[in-house]
């Protein structure tokens, strides 16, 4: 099974919204089959360090429970590593399970819980996944 990224950044152009950030989003696919996608936030904001994070992600609805999430950040920790971020908060609802899990797979560091948020930090070299 072959799976590949489809990206998208434009740094050049300057963000039109007060507190938004430069981010890279990727899609994953499977030949033409989108499976999920990733944002990677090139920086933290104070709302994106308390709840958001640097990376965001989702996997189509059919396409879950099969690995998918848990590739797609392992895949994504050297991108994030290159925009030079040593390591990168992840967050997920206290009660998603199967993003904690993901987190956890990848090396997530559990930092605390705030505003219903669990707070992971994942460093970006030699995740040893």
């Amino acid at each position: 099974m072959w799976h590949g990224w489809v990206g998208d950044a434009d740094e050049s152009r300057p963000t039109s919204r007060p507190g938004w950030v430069h981010c890279t989003t990727f899609w994953y696919t499977e030949g033409d089959a989108y499976l999920g996608r990733l944002t990677v936030r090139h920086r933290l904001t104070p709302f994106l360090l308390e709840l958001g994070g640097h990376i965001g992600y989702d996997v189509r609805a059919s396409a879950r429970r099969q690995g998918h999430a848990t590739a797609m950040l392992r895949e994504a920790l050297p991108y994030a590593r290159a925009l030079g971020l040593d390591r990168v908060l992840i967050t997920c609802d206290t009660t998603n399970t199967a993003s904690r899990k993901v987190i956890e797979a990848n090396g997530g560091e559990f930092e605390d819980e705030r505003g219903g948020k669990l707070r992971y930090w994942i460093r970006t070299g030699g995740c040893g996944v």
